[in-house]
């Protein structure tokens, strides 16, 4: 089992939504968050008086996958992700970490079978 954070632009989240349903992974907690790498924040004009935007809004997905989804459950969210062919800097990244277990709550189901 694995767990799958992703970091994406804001206004990707439904092409990605709709192209994790088309790889039969259902199952995800979207989480609102702030950051920034590469880019380093952007500058916008407020009421006349320019600002320094330091931290930039991003979504987070959190999808635990059994290990045979790994690879299909990544590249959908590259390729729904991504901003053109080239993609940009702040399309965003992904991390998959060891999941030692998952416990449904409901049934107190153990391991992938609570995934």
């Amino acid at each position: 089992m694995k767990l799958i954070l992703a970091v994406i632009q804001p206004q990707k989240l439904e092409a990605v939504k709709e192209a994790l349903n088309e790889v039969a992974v259902f199952r995800l907690t979207i989480v609102d968050v702030q950051g920034f790498g590469r880019q380093k924040g952007h500058s916008e004009t407020y009421r006349g008086h320019e600002l320094n935007v330091q931290l930039l809004r991003k979504v987070q997905l959190q999808i635990a996958v059994n290990d045979d989804f790994v690879e299909r459950t990544v590249n959908a969210i590259v390729t729904a992700g991504r901003t053109g062919e080239e993609g940009r800097i702040g399309d965003g990244k992904i991390f998959i970490l060891p999941l030692d277990d998952c416990i449904r709550i409901r049934t107190g189901e153990h391991g992938p079978e609570a995934i």
